[in-house]
């Protein structure tokens, strides 16, 4: 890895004197934005600034890496930064300079952009509480960390047809929607990965192609490597369009796909050793953790049964116990995935001294503090007070067409003003669900998967091309239980607001919340949804 790191830094000559021409309007848009792709950079809608990914394999955000983003945010006065559905951070508004600098900057705490766009294998996805999850079939980070390695380290000698997304899933929640990615390890009860492949969202939705069963943990990187050889062999370089991995179920069929993987995998195996060494990457647990939670458990570190629960138990909307008996998690999700500049020194601030605390980004663009007693959760919460009030103020949206090159419409913008409308009507908790909001077909949003979901577009309405969202309804990622949902029209972007209200009074005046109501009779949200589609 440090050679890699070394190459990385290297090849950031090439990446400035590209990013120089574009802004001297030397370069088009197009040509840069297939350079600049693969350095996890891309130019925002007008060319006229930047914006920068930042890996972080499985969401996790240390504090030192915390801390270069907070310090970054400053020096550079950015004004505007992203949670993402693939649990990235990403800085906009950045210019020439500024992005070249601080993909420069950031390898030095261990923060990669490159291959963060363009056709390289993109952050590796992990359950955002793995290994500190009550319930969790058993923690998935260090498998994933051994493969966002493996991925980095292909960059440069590999080329793909397209983008490759990797994930982990540590329980039946699937929050990373690993049974439908381009490459899925669902953990299972026994201690094995199911294996999924050729799935994705966007257009041509796919379920994945399950290729294995309770598959060891170790053996992940064979199924890694297998993919990207079975991907390279039947991808489709010609067409852009159709080159992602779950366009090959349609050219080789499930069961051809099925086959052409499997025979991947077994030259794979015969060819060389990629077991994992699960001990390099089970560091995750550091011993100012260990000696945390033998404190918070009373002295007593040996069974769950065994340990002492703490006096008083914290709880709240925003608390999580973890399966460390006396360790909380705090979920902060600011609108939108979308803090407050400010918001990451105050966090890190409040967190600085506290033993073992990392953050993990979520593909729902919340983030988790972790390894917190129950003092400092207070703490945390209090400094994240600015949190999501309610379900549906945790809906998610994409960064949207004012910043996005390829986006139709400004979810951002959209979900602002459904929420400010909603508020003032004061509706209980779950009287509204989750929505997801794309601005474009791409899914960025998942809106596929949400209960209600809306991707934008333009709508004719009396010989006038008006701004509008297709509704999707009844999607679920969770295991099992997944399904795409039914699109049921065109709804026009000014009347959103009026739907959610109409709709929040119909749930409210049952008394009952949202999904217990759908569920009943979902005929009722068609009757409210009819008057405003199109």
């Amino acid at each position: 890895m440090e050679q890699l790191m070394k190459e990385f830094r290297r090849d950031l000559a090439e990446f400035r004197e590209m990013t120089e021409r574009f802004y001297a309007k030397e370069v088009s848009v197009k040509e840069y934005k297939g350079f600049s792709g693969g350095f996890g950079s891309y130019a925002q809608k007008g060319g006229e600034a930047s914006m920068l990914r930042l890996r972080l394999p499985g969401g996790r955000l240390t504090k030192e890496k915390l801390k270069f983003i907070a310090d970054t945010i400053e020096e550079y006065g950015i004004l505007k930064v992203h949670f993402t559905t693939c649990q990235t951070v990403q800085f906009h508004g950045l210019d020439a300079a500024s992005v070249c600098e601080i993909m420069e900057k950031a390898l030095d705490v261990g923060i990669i952009t490159r291959g963060g766009g363009g056709d390289f294998p993109r952050n590796v996805m992990v359950s955002p509480l793995s290994g500190v999850e009550e319930g969790e079939y058993f923690d998935v980070m260090p498998y994933a960390m051994a493969v966002s390695d493996y991925l980095l380290g292909i960059i440069k000698t590999v080329k793909l047809p397209r983008k490759l997304k990797v994930c982990f899933s540590n329980s039946p929640a699937n929050e990373t929607h690993a049974t439908f990615r381009d490459l899925g390890f669902a953990a299972r009860p026994d201690g094995t990965f199911d294996v999924y492949s050729a799935g994705g969202l966007g257009n041509h939705p796919r379920m994945g192609v399950k290729v294995a069963e309770q598959v060891p943990p170790p053996e992940a990187l064979y199924y890694v490597k297998a993919m990207v050889e079975t991907f390279v062999a039947h991808g489709n370089y010609e067409s852009r369009a159709k080159a992602r991995t779950r366009y090959m179920q349609e050219t080789l069929g499930t069961e051809g796909y099925k086959q052409a993987f499997l025979e991947k995998l077994e030259a794979v195996k015969a060819q060389e050793n990629l077991t994992i060494d699960i001990a390099r990457y089970k560091g995750q647990e550091t011993s100012e953790i260990h000696d945390k939670i033998r404190e918070a458990a009373g002295g007593n570190q040996g069974t769950d049964s065994g340990r002492k629960e703490e006096g008083t138990k914290l709880s709240g909307r925003r608390v999580i116990a973890q399966k460390q008996a006396g360790l909380y998690a705090v979920v902060y999700h600011p609108a939108g995935g979308v803090p407050g500049p400010s918001k990451f020194a105050e966090i890190y601030d409040v967190i600085r001294d506290m033993d073992g605390v990392e953050l993990r980004v979520a593909p729902d663009e919340a983030v988790y503090i972790i390894n917190l007693n129950s003092e400092e959760a207070k703490e945390v919460i209090a400094a994240t007070s600015d949190s999501a009030q309610n379900l549906f103020e945790t809906s998610v949206a994409c960064i949207g067409a004012s910043i996005c090159q390829v986006g139709l419409r400004d979810s951002q913008r959209v979900l602002s003003q459904i929420i400010e409308e909603v508020r003032k009507h004061d509706f209980a908790d779950g009287v509204l669900p989750r929505i997801h909001i794309s601005g474009c077909t791409s899914s960025c949003g998942t809106h596929q998967i949400g209960t209600l979901g809306f991707h934008g577009g333009v709508k004719r309405v009396d010989d006038a091309a008006k701004p509008a969202f297709t509704f999707h309804v009844n999607g679920s990622d969770r295991e099992g239980k997944e399904r795409f949902g039914e699109q049921w029209g065109m709804m026009l972007e000014q009347e959103l607001p009026a739907f959610f209200v109409e709709l929040g009074e119909a749930v409210s005046a049952e008394h009952t919340i949202f999904d217990d109501w759908f569920e009943r009779n979902p005929k009722k949200l068609r009757e409210i949804a009819e008057k405003y589609l199109y």
